[in-house]
């Protein structure tokens, strides 16, 4: 799973009211008045100007949108020209998704670039909820002006290998929504939808259970992907042995994408209940797991498991195999490699499955997910958070583990 996390310093402001007159001119600095490109005004100004002019035009592309205007949203074009066909395939997979709100944003100023215009727009954006925090993505743009009115030319993906592109940017979406999943797809792989979309509503009632903030996703969105999607969405390169990841798109939402290479329905549901316990069990704006990585995977992989008892768990005789090479910890290094044959990282997760399941085993699934939180929310030290919710010493239960691990592989 790729994920980032972004962390913020928030500065402590002083407010002093002052009672000593100040200087008039440093109180309150004249503002820009902005009008209509002028001879002799500087570039600044036309600058300022545009912006304007296309925030508008957004501002009515975004009315149309959300009310289901196809033709309205297509006049922020200019006729014949390339943006036509994307924004018409990104309207018909919005709506299909059930858009719930659309913001547009600008904060740069467009730059000339010949012609035309170039400037990137962050569009705040929620599925189905109209209520949910929305969740940004920044793209690319291309205007040409004339009379006064900006129209769209072109409009170039997300291109951040987290951020973009989005499904919706670049593939014509089919859709099913259930009461608590969206699922999306291809044409191709319409026939997988209803399938996907019933395995997802019962993983759904599984991933709830995870979500250690007490507040599980309102949808869970799911994109199922065939092999050209799966290398494009989301940026694609993906290691060779993944078969589904959750990723953060902003808003404290989560996207699940789906392999659909390969993925038998006889695995299906495990892994909508692993993904998707990603999407409830992490926090919204993601986490690197690097030392962690075997909590993180453990927690999904016994989500996935579905209560089956350890000796049913499949990658056991991968374990196996592990163990009788010499394995014998730390769960910090059990992370798979880029490069790592198949029966290794089946058997990486099954450490952080049998790791997880050893803790619930000793003293609960709650105390399990208190330790979760503490670690990966709260990004306090395994054994601060150890002596706190388990109240017995990290490297103690650590090794535990890592024998249960080797005496359940025997």
């Amino acid at each position: 799973m790729v994920v980032a996390l972004a962390l913020c310093s928030v500065p402590v402001v002083v407010t002093v009211t002052l009672l000593a007159r100040q200087p008039r001119a440093s109180a309150s600095p004249t503002p820009v008045e902005v009008h209509s490109p002028r001879p002799g005004d500087p570039e600044s100004m036309t600058q300022l100007w545009l912006r304007e002019q296309i925030m508008a035009v957004l501002t009515q592309q975004a009315g149309a949108l959300l009310r289901g205007d196809e033709r309205g949203f297509l006049a922020a074009a200019e006729p014949k020209s390339a943006a036509v066909g994307v924004l018409r395939r990104q309207f018909r997979s919005l709506r299909a998704l059930k858009v719930a709100a659309w913001q547009p944003k600008i904060t740069d100023l467009p730059a000339r670039v010949g012609t035309e215009w170039r400037v990137p727009v962050t569009f705040g954006h929620c599925f189905v909820e109209s209520g949910c925090d929305p969740g940004p993505v920044r793209i690319e743009t291309r205007w040409v002006e004339g009379s006064g009115v900006p129209r769209l030319v072109a409009v170039q993906p997300s291109p951040s290998v987290q951020d973009g592109p989005r499904p919706w940017e670049v593939s014509d979406l089919v859709v099913a929504v259930g009461k608590r999943t969206v699922v999306a797809t291809t044409a191709a792989n319409k026939s997988k939808l209803a399938a996907v979309l019933a395995e997802a509503e019962r993983a759904a009632e599984v991933a709830d259970r995870y979500a250690v903030d007490g507040t599980p996703p309102h949808y869970y969105e799911i994109f199922y992907a065939g092999q050209a999607e799966w290398k494009r969405w989301y940026g694609g390169d993906r290691p060779e042995w993944t078969a589904g990841y959750a990723v953060p798109v902003g808003g404290g939402h989560y996207d699940v994408v789906l392999n659909g290479k390969d993925l038998h329905s006889t695995v299906l549901d495990d892994l909508l209940r692993h993904e998707m316990t990603h999407a409830s069990s992490l926090p919204g704006s993601g986490s690197r797991t690097g030392e962690n990585w075997w909590l993180v995977e453990g927690v999904a992989d016994l989500a996935a498991a579905g209560g089956r008892p350890v000796g049913r768990y499949e990658s056991l005789p991968d374990v196996q195999r592990l163990v009788a090479g010499g394995w014998n910890g730390p769960l910090t290094k059990a992370e798979p490699g880029a490069g790592a044959a198949d029966w290794q990282v089946s058997a990486a997760y099954g450490v952080g499955y049998l790791a997880v399941r050893h803790l619930v085993d000793r003293f609960g699934e709650q105390a399990l997910l208190a330790f979760f939180k503490a670690v990966i929310h709260e990004r306090k030290s395994p054994e601060q958070a150890s002596t706190e919710v388990f109240g017995e010493p990290w490297q103690a239960l650590h090794d535990d583990c890592v024998s249960y691990v080797r005496s359940a592989a025997s």
